[in-house]
């Protein structure tokens, strides 16, 4: 075929050099892999993500971690250990196929000789007087140099931890051998510490190759997690059965995820601590202990939602042998809601000691409190006087829910009166009702979060209170610490008593001997 020709112009008629050939089809085929290989690694990040993204606390973030960056790097097992540097804990140790004895014996390792504890401890990686490129950046002029420069894992190697990954038994195309990855890399790269050959390596100590060799792993990798400000959340190490090492691209989507699953971390971390406060704050507002009064024995369960709640309980010995019990719970949630909870138990002791007799003047006195001082709250509360030789009883009660009167011969609700909460009148005002209880029966107070936490009505929630009680066995009728703990798993099985449900829960039984 003859070269094409241009139209002549102003009469000249130049000889124009034929066209360049196309680019050979194995470089556009080269092209369309390193096009695959991009998104195939961007696609095992977004589901990597999106699944640790759905994780809800501190362990299960963990746990997802591991997983992933085994799924990365190529390998079965491998650790974690939580270590803010603040050292305000929550610290703990979470394994990939390694039980708690294999982590024992991991711990038996000095700590100065470990890659992840290193890391912990901001020490330099055993092995490491020479500089290498940093995780996931090969070093300049290498055949994966382009790979981190110009997409996030170029070449013909597939998905993360498949084809041309490095799996147990693998050897990495680039990476550190016996020391850890620092300087030269990109701003804010994490730097790992890889042992490709533990069994080989004359610089760990020698307890730390016995461990290896017991356990049967030949290789680690480490890196260390951290939040977006560089703040240590802790490290992670993932354990090859045969000497390895992950490759540059391995290496850097691994990066990228553990900055993700730092960030992460660091968040559920802040969650877990607010929540350890306000549940300190709030044990500390209510009895550290039970009494001890003769003819009586008393136990209880309270949980606590997660933002904190206003419900309480609480027993005091009275003069005379007497004993005061008392639960109740303040509109609204929070710190605010606690610190009303607070005042107000506090105050209904005060009450009690001075006319704890009269359960009627009790709360009178105490919705009168709450209408001065706290206008724009309003409190339930039921209290109850009791002559634990007598085995009687006198019950008042504020809005508040009946108790549950359970035993051999009967168990049944106690007849008090309706009334109003307490700040909802003008004048609070309501008759107490006595009660006589048979030896060996028991009371039980509850608030009504555990009502709530069924998801049912009222009626029918109060019917499976009921039904609890009922078919508890003879032994725990005996024993109320065993009564209370029957009557929460039935009436919220499948551990609802312990979930992130916003309603506190109070369940006190007082058995009369």
């Amino acid at each position: 075929m003859s070269a094409p020709r241009t139209p002549k112009v102003a009469g000249i008629s130049p000889t124009l050099p034929p066209p360049e050939q196309t680019a050979p089809v194995d470089q556009l085929a080269a092209v369309q892999d390193q096009l695959a290989g991009w998104i195939s690694d961007l696609t095992s990040l977004h589901d990597l993500t999106e699944r640790l993204a759905r994780t809800t606390g501190v362990d299960d973030a963990m746990n997802e971690l591991l997983a992933a960056g085994a799924t990365l790097v190529g390998a079965r097992r491998g650790l974690m250990a939580l270590a803010p540097v603040d050292r305000h804990g929550p610290e703990r140790t979470v394994g990939l196929g390694l039980g708690r004895a294999d982590l024992g014996q991991i711990e038996t390792v000095p700590r100065t000789a470990t890659s992840y504890t290193r890391l912990l401890d901001g020490l330099a990686p055993v092995n490491a007087p020479r500089a290498t490129r940093t995780s996931g950046t090969p070093a300049p002029g290498s055949a994966a140099d382009g790979e981190a420069e110009d997409g996030p894992a170029r070449g013909r190697e597939g998905s993360p931890g498949g084809t041309g990954g490095n799996g147990a038994g693998g050897s990495g195309a680039s990476g550190t051998r016996g020391r850890g990855d620092s300087g030269g890399g990109a701003p804010g790269a994490r730097p790992g510490v890889a042992h490709p050959d533990i069994a080989t390596d004359p610089a760990l100590d020698p307890r730390h190759r016995e461990v290896a060799g017991r356990l049967g792993f030949g290789a680690s990798y480490a890196v260390p997690v951290t939040a977006h400000d560089g703040t240590h959340v802790g490290a992670a190490l993932w354990l090859y059965d045969e000497p390895a090492e992950p490759n540059a691209r391995q290496r850097h989507l691994l990066d990228l995820y553990v900055r993700c699953a730092g960030e992460l971390l660091a968040r559920h971390l802040e969650v877990a601590r607010a929540r350890a406060d306000v549940a300190a704050v709030r044990e500390e507002l209510l009895p550290s202990r039970l009494p001890r009064v003769p003819g009586v024995r008393l136990a209880v369960r309270h949980r606590t939602g997660p933002l904190g709640g206003g419900d309480w309980y609480d027993a005091l010995p009275l003069p005379e042998g007497a004993l005061g019990l008392s639960v109740g719970g303040v509109t609204g949630r929070g710190a605010g809601a606690m610190a009303a909870m607070g005042r107000l138990r506090a105050s209904l002791r005060a009450y009690a000691v001075m006319e704890g007799e009269d359960p009627v003047a009790v709360l009178s006195d105490l919705e009168l409190l709450l209408r001065l001082t706290e206008p724009a709250r309003s409190a339930t509360a039921l209290f109850a006087y009791a002559e634990p030789a007598t085995r009687r009883v006198v019950v008042a009660g504020a809005g508040h829910c009946p108790p549950l009167i359970t035993g051999p011969w009967r168990t049944e609700y106690a007849e008090t009166t309706l009334s109003a909460p307490l700040g909802m009148l003008a004048c609070w005002e309501a008759p107490s009702v006595e009660l006589t209880l048979r030896q060996g029966e028991t009371m039980l107070f509850y608030s009504d979060g555990l009502l709530h936490r069924t998801g049912e009505s009222a009626d029918r929630a109060s019917a499976r209170l009921r039904s609890a009680a009922v078919d508890a066995p003879f032994e725990a009728r005996e024993d109320p610490d065993a009564l209370v703990d029957h009557v929460l798993r039935t009436v919220l099985p499948d551990g609802r008593d312990r979930s992130d449900d916003p309603e506190d829960v109070v369940l006190l039984a007082a058995r009369f001997a």
